[in-house]
């Protein structure tokens, strides 16, 4: 089975090819570097033997698909968070360049097990646990093709309308419906997929071989296996930060064994409080270098404080902060009032009021981007206000998780199986009710 993934899109592209591959169209054989750039709605494409003028679509086929692989120069990972940098990056399958919004779009086509070599060790480290490499593959495997079943659907259908915006509420959500030309984008929109440079482990190749073909369904259906990188102790429901659908398995569950007690009510500000300031023990609260050394990758380490952070504002800079990211002018921000959070403690809306308006905004996305230059770790947090003479003066954010929480949460995982929990528990515990099945090949 094979799958399409959005990789780069830029007005000009740069390929280097390791064997010959074939432009279909002209059936010219191609190798080594090739420059691709847009020219009104048509691609010049320039190497040593000179230029040609060709129109889009455009696909290369490898001669030998067993040891041809073709590199993409400056592809951009985690756009807008605040890991964004740009990395050359190889791939296997072929490569197709279309035409998207007045630019290149480079797509990678390739058999499925191979892209999920590279989305395990690009989600994290291709040494994690080889239980945590499992789990990783069946719901990576399960969460593209519950996307291609949901395009699927939807096609021939109306745009859904995912925002309400009038002069009181600002809310949107944020999901995949817009690649319209693939099935899957290849950034921490969909699933991280960095190319083959990621599998560096025979662990990586095992996992998938140790599952190939299993997928999560539940009452017969495959399951649209959600993941985020630390949930904070508990996770969120699926309706809570997307469309007002509800997935039985994508439900909160506590980041704790199986039976053990949980007294927090997390839509109440009190209990919130008392949780974001205490360290509960769940299994997404780990300190150990060696576990989160075995899920992370480079550039993830680099954040530290995921579990429980803080962020402070003076009101200047939240003013400003706002204004930029919402493109709203609120004036000088004087509250951010909690106005429905999910069972995990998440913010679903929050009210902005400034000294030229008021405003209730969500979901927990746009509260995420909307208090952040980049991405706020998490909608879990609370605000406490400081002030200097009654007048408002700051800030300050407390807040639990890193990520929308909805379904696994990898660090949680990743514990989970250094604690010798095996892949189908750890599925057993952030998707309740689901089953492994074969895939049924077409």
């Amino acid at each position: 089975m094979e799958i399409s993934v959005g990789i780069l899109a830029a007005q000009e592209i740069n390929v280097f090819f390791r064997g010959e591959y074939r432009e279909s169209t002209t059936s010219t054989l191609y190798t080594q570097k090739l420059k691709l750039s847009w020219k009104e709605g048509q691609v010049e494409v320039e190497n040593t033997s000179g230029i040609r003028l060709l129109s889009l679509p455009l696909c290369f086929c490898p001669q030998e698909a067993d040891s041809s692989t073709f590199e993409l120069s400056d592809v951009t990972i985690g756009i807008h968070f605040h890991w964004e940098r740009k990395e050359n990056q190889r791939f296997k399958g072929r490569l197709k360049i279309i035409a998207e919004n007045g630019q290149l779009r480079a797509v990678n086509i390739l058999d499925i097990e191979d892209y999920l070599q590279s989305v395990i060790s690009s989600e994290m480290s291709a040494m994690s646990f080889p239980e945590l490499l499992k789990t990783h593959a069946v719901i990576s495997r399960s969460w593209l093709l519950a996307q291609r079943a949901k395009a699927e659907c939807r096609k021939g259908q109306t745009a859904q309308t995912n925002f309400i915006n009038d002069t009181s509420t600002y809310i949107r959500w944020y999901d995949r419906e817009d690649h319209l030309y693939f099935d899957v984008c290849a950034d921490d929109h969909c699933q991280r997929y960095q190319g083959i440079q990621k599998i560096t482990a025979p662990a990586v190749r095992q996992a998938i071989e140790a599952t190939r073909g299993e997928i999560l369904t539940y009452q017969g259906e495959v399951c649209d296996t959600r993941f985020s990188k630390c949930c904070g102790g508990i996770t969120e429901n699926f309706e809570n930060v997307w469309e007002k659908n509800i997935h039985p398995y994508l439900k909160s569950v506590p980041d704790t064994p199986e039976h053990t007690p949980f007294s927090y009510d997390l839509t109440q500000e009190a209990a919130m409080e008392r949780w974001v300031k205490e360290k509960p023990n769940v299994f997404c609260h780990t300190n150990d270098k060696n576990i989160l050394a075995n899920v992370l990758n480079d550039y993830d380490q680099e954040t530290t404080d995921f579990f429980r952070w803080e962020v402070y504002y003076t009101q200047q800079e939240l003013s400003e902060l706002i204004r930029n990211r919402l493109g709203m002018d609120f004036g000088q921000i004087e509250e951010l009032i909690p106005i429905e959070r999910g069972p995990s403690g998440r913010l679903i809306r929050l009210q902005v009021v400034g000294s030229k308006k008021s405003r209730i905004i969500g979901k927990e996305l746009l509260i995420r981007k909307a208090l952040s230059p980049t991405h706020l770790y998490s909608s879990a947090f609370i605000v406490e206000k400081k002030t200097d003479d009654d007048k408002t003066c700051g800030f300050r954010l407390i807040g639990a998780g890193w990520g929308h929480g909805v379904g696994l949460c990898q660090i949680g995982a990743a514990v989970m199986s250094y604690k010798g929990y095996t892949y189908r528990e750890i599925l057993r515990h952030y998707f309740p009710g689901t089953e492994i099945e074969q895939l049924k090949e077409k």
